[in-house]
């Protein structure tokens, strides 16, 4: 079975929903644990796919991109970045890559806001066996279970309801699908929309789009701020599937100046020149680079962007800043 060269992750969404902390930073490349949330991607496609090369469409604070990728490479890998002025979505950000896409094998998609250590290689080995079109990996539970899927015949049946609307066996779509070089032919050059669509023209015209049930492993859609903290737990658990990421980044940064007496519980990160004072508390809380914590104060599920002085005392949302200086564009 020959691996995947190429991937493509999807960097260009606004974050709408994890506002106000996508404001000056696009939601891949918020940190989880100290960490760009776009790396455990990466670091998943290598060790899973053996990925040689990475593509990541921009739109929303694109400069950060090159802030966080100073090099375009990561681990030795290059990464492309695409730039999209006009957000394109997922079909239009696929089309706007046929320069770089390989003309006569799979790549993968993945959405660029999720963190996972399902594995991959199952997905590889059906989409190739059954040469589907597109071969979407599924899970049996989730929020969103809008996929129609015949798992005896491995045929993606449904979506979104515009098929068959009255399918009973619904999965959640994780975001990420192989994609054969074939689907380009159903995308339509310079146009904005969803990949779903032309997958539906697709089913609707007899081809195949396939699907496999992957429940092994964690997944999460780090969509809102409640996701976004739950992931400290997910990686105080041991992920990814209980081995040391191929890139390890301490939660609480040497760089970081903690006071004496400050309690910090197993599934807060303190990022580096953040500042935390005498007899602070923290749990399950994250500290972006450069953030203050005045002394005394208790934090409990609560975000703190870099530049902002937080004099939280009980429990609250996303602390905002006192005036808009205060925050690290």
């Amino acid at each position: 079975m020959g691996g995947i060269r190429k991937a493509f992750l999807l960097g260009a969404g606004l974050g709408t929903r994890l506002r106000p902390l996508t404001e000056s930073l696009p939601k891949p490349l918020v940190p989880v644990w100290n960490r760009p949330l776009l790396s455990y991607a990466l670091d998943h496609l290598i060790r899973d796919l053996a990925v040689e090369a990475f593509a990541v469409n921009t739109h929303h604070c694109a400069e950060a991109y090159a802030e966080a990728y100073p090099e375009s490479r990561y681990r030795g890998r290059p990464i492309l970045f695409r730039h999209e002025p006009v957000l394109l979505d997922t079909a239009g950000g696929i089309d706007n890559l046929r320069d770089w896409l390989p003309s006569e094998e799979s790549f993968i998609v993945y959405n660029g806001d999720i963190l996972t250590d399902l594995p991959l290689g199952p997905a590889l080995a059906a989409h190739q066996s059954r040469r589907d079109l597109v071969t979407m990996i599924l899970r049996s539970e989730g929020a969103e279970r809008r996929v129609g899927f015949d798992e005896a015949s491995g045929r993606v049946v449904d979506l979104r309801g515009l098929l068959a609307p009255d399918w009973p066996h619904r999965y959640q779509f994780t975001g990420i699908y192989l994609v054969s070089p074939a689907f380009l032919d159903w995308l339509r050059p310079g146009q904005i929309e969803s990949v779903i669509l032309p997958m539906v023209e697709a089913i609707r015209a007899g081809e195949r789009i396939g699907g496999v049930v992957i429940d092994e492993g964690v997944w999460s859609d780090l969509g809102d701020r409640q996701s976004y903290l739950e992931a400290l737990k997910i990686l105080a658990s041991g992920f990814p599937r209980g081995e040391k990421s191929a890139r390890p980044c301490p939660r609480l940064s040497s760089e970081a100046e903690i006071a004496e007496g400050v309690e910090i519980d197993a599934f807060s990160s303190i990022g580096p020149g953040a500042r935390v004072g005498e007899g602070a508390s923290l749990k399950a809380s994250v500290l972006w680079p450069g953030a203050i914590v005045e002394a005394g104060a208790r934090l409990d599920g609560v975000v703190v962007r870099g530049g902002v002085e937080s004099r939280v005392s009980r429990k609250t949302s996303i602390s905002e800043p006192k005036s808009r200086n205060h925050v690290t564009e």
